[in-house]
C-alpha cells in the first residue's frame, strides 16, 4: 500500500497569481500593478484595521471559534446562531464541507473551469469530480440538473462565478432546484455577491433558504481582508452542527474575527469600494471592447477576456508582465485561451488600458 494515496500524488495544487514583488524583481521594474487576484484596490476596511489594533493584546488567549461573529451575523440576517458558521475564508469552510459530507463512492458535480480552489479540495478527497460545459460562459443549470445521478452528493455553484464573472438568476436556480434530490448538497459560493446586488436579476440566496443549500461568503473581496482569512456560511442547523464537528476548534483567529465583525459595520468603505469597482468595470469593458477584445459581461470585480487561442493569451499575459501589469492566465482553471483582469483604482485601470493598447498595436494580439 503506497504511503501517499494516488489521488493525492496526482493532485495539482492551487497556484496563486504572481506577486508584484516577484514581477518587479524578475523584470527590473520600479513599479508593478497587480490586477490578478481580485483584491480590493482600496485596501482593507479602516474599521477592520482599527479592530485589529485594538485586539493585539488578546493574542495570548485562545479564540472562541468564531462565536461572536456568528452571533453578529445571526442578528443581521434574522437567523439562529446555529444556522451560521465562521472559518478561515470561505475556502476553509469549503474544506470542512468536503470532510464532513463526502464518502468514498460519492461524486461532485459542477461546471467546467469552476473556481480552482474548490476543484483542488474536492479532488483531494479522492472522489469523482464531474463537470458540464459552460453555456455563454455561465453555468448551464439545465445541463447540470440532467447530470445528477444516484452518486451525486455535492453540486458546487458560484454566483457570481469565478473566473467568468457571470451570474444565474433566481428563476434559473428555482428551475434547477426542482430537479435536485434532498440528499444532494448544494454549495452556493457567493464570494462576490456584494458586487452583484444592484443587478435586479441577481438572486441573493438569503431571500430563499433551502435545507440542502450551504451559502458561503467571505471578507476577502469587498472588505479587503484577504490577508487574514475570514469567511462565513449559512445553512440548516443540522448541516452546521456536523460542520462544527470537523472544523478546527479555534478557527478563525481572534484578529480575523474582530476584523470581520468591524468590517460588517463599515458601510462607507463598502459603498466606496462598490463605486470604484463599478467605474472600473465600465471603463475596462468599454476600453477593451473598443480595441476589439471580447469581454465577458461581469457582475464581479474582474473581467474575463477569451482570446483566439492559448498562444495569444500567453503572449498577452507575458507582454503585460513586461509592462509591469500582472493579470491572471487561466490555464490552471482549464481555460488556457482566457485571461482574467481584476479592477483596480482609476489610475491603475488607466495604466492597464494604456499597456494593453500598446501591446495590441504592436502585436495585433486581440485578433
Amino acid at each position: 500500500m503506497p504511503l501517499v494515496p494516488p489521488y493525492i500524488e496526482s493532485l495539482q495544487p492551487y497556484v496563486a497569481g504572481r506577486s508584484a514583488e516577484d514581477v518587479r524583481r524578475e523584470y527590473g521594474l520600479e513599479r508593478v500593478i497587480k490586477l490578478a487576484s481580485n483584491e480590493n484596490p482600496l485596501g482593507a476596511s479602516p474599521l477592520a484595521v482599527q479592530a485589529l489594533r485594538e485586539n493585539l493584546e488578546r493574542l495570548n488567549l485562545y479564540p472562541n471559534g468564531g462565536l461572536e461573529l456568528r452571533q453578529v451575523l445571526a442578528r443581521q440576517y434574522d437567523l439562529k446562531v446555529e444556522n451560521v458558521i465562521a472559518g478561515s475564508g470561505s475556502e476553509g469552510i469549503m474544506s470542512n464541507i468536503i470532510r464532513a459530507f463526502l464518502c468514498d463512492e460519492d461524486e461532485v458535480l459542477t461546471t467546467e473551469a469552476a473556481f480552482i480552489g474548490f476543484r483542488v479540495l474536492a479532488e483531494s478527497r479522492g472522489v469523482k469530480y464531474r463537470t458540464v460545459p459552460y453555456r455563454d460562459w455561465a453555468y448551464d443549470l439545465v445541463a447540470l440538473a440532467g447530470q445528477i445521478n444516484e452518486r451525486t452528493k455535492i453540486v458546487y455553484l458560484a454566483n457570481p462565478n469565478n473566473p467568468t464573472g457571470t451570474i444565474f438568476t433566481k428563476h434559473e436556480f428555482d428551475e434547477f432546484y426542482r430537479h435536485v434530490p434532498e440528499r444532494v448538497l448544494i454549495i452556493l459560493d457567493e464570494a462576490y455577491f456584494e458586487y452583484a446586488t444592484d443587478n435586479p436579476r441577481y438572486p441573493n440566496s438569503m431571500h430563499y433558504r433551502y435545507d440542502n443549500v450551504i451559502t458561503l461568503r467571505t471578507f476577502s473581496k469587498i472588505y479587503g481582508l484577504a490577508g487574514i482569512r475570514i469567511g462565513y456560511g449559512f445553512a440548516h442547523e443540522e448541516l452546521i452542527r456536523n460542520l462544527l464537528k470537523v472544523k478546527l476548534p479555534f478557527e478563525p483567529s481572534t484578529l480575523a474575527q474582530a476584523a470581520g465583525i468591524a468590517a460588517l459595520s463599515d458601510r462607507e468603505f463598502v459603498h466606496r469600494s462598490l463605486e470604484t469597482n463599478a467605474r472600473g468595470i465600465r471603463f475596462l469593458t468599454e476600453s477593451l471592447r473598443g480595441m476589439g477584445f471580447e469581454v465577458v459581461a461581469s457582475e464581479a470585480n474582474f473581467l474575463m477576456l477569451p482570446m483566439s487561442g492559448e498562444r495569444q493569451a500567453a503572449a498577452f499575459v507575458q507582454s503585460l508582465l513586461e509592462e509591469g501589469i500582472v493579470v491572471r492566465p487561466l490555464n490552471a482553471f482549464g481555460l488556457p485561451q482566457c485571461v482574467r483582469i481584476s479592477t483596480g483604482t482609476a489610475e491603475q485601470n488607466e495604466r492597464c488600458v494604456e499597456a494593453i493598447r500598446k501591446i495590441a498595436i504592436q502585436e495585433e494580439i486581440c485578433k
